[in-house]
């Protein structure tokens, strides 16, 4: 199954891949990373994700891995 891991403490909030995840299984944290950001995180209880890697082209941060 297709998911992707957000590195939280190397996120800085940006929000673009919330911006370009075309099932809007990337979203803001409630709570503040290491860094003092509020990081992304997936929510995909339904394991909706496909792993188009989308998200993970957009982040200049390089947080986010995909497993296909």
């Amino acid at each position: 199954m297709p998911t992707i891991v957000i590195d939280e403490d190397q996120c800085k909030g940006c929000q673009m891949c919330t911006d370009v995840c075309p099932k809007d299984l990337v979203k803001m944290a409630d709570d503040f990373n290491a860094k003092g950001y509020y990081p992304s995180k997936l929510v995909d209880s339904k394991g909706e994700c496909t792993g188009c890697t989308l998200c993970a082209l957009m982040c200049p941060d390089v947080a986010i891995t995909v497993y296909r």
